[in-house]
């Protein structure tokens, strides 16, 4: 009974490995191969790239983009959660409840960190 699990299990993950593997082998046997000094360019809306390929950017575009990664998976676990809300119970809603509560505390911190303002460091 359970050897037949760990057999699907090991076709999945060979499956998972090889598949790639012919795919990616087959595409670089079937494609044309045409090199040329134009093709290694950098290519820029048609413009020939000025200045450095690499700007740095204020960290602050990081955090509010981690924040709103943070509450945007928040907000996919709550709409399964409300949409099957009745038949849940009780546990359910405790559950949820401290989910939303760890959330806030982290935003709380967030806001005395003053990770949420938009000023110079």
């Amino acid at each position: 009974m359970y050897m037949n699990n760990y057999v699907v299990v090991a076709i999945f993950l060979i499956l998972g490995v090889l598949l790639p593997v012919v795919a990616l082998t087959a595409g670089r046997f079937l494609r044309p191969y045409k090199p040329l000094d134009e093709k290694y360019t950098t290519y820029e809306s048609g413009n020939e790239p000025v200045g450095e390929s690499h700007v740095r950017f204020n960290i602050r575009y990081y955090l509010f983009a981690l924040m709103f990664v943070i509450f945007d998976v928040e907000t996919v676990f709550l709409y399964p959660w409300a949409v099957a809300f009745k038949h849940l119970g009780l546990f359910a809603v405790v559950e949820m409840a401290i989910f939303v509560g760890l959330l806030v505390v982290g935003l709380i911190y967030a806001w005395k960190k003053k990770v949420l303002q938009w000023t110079s460091i």
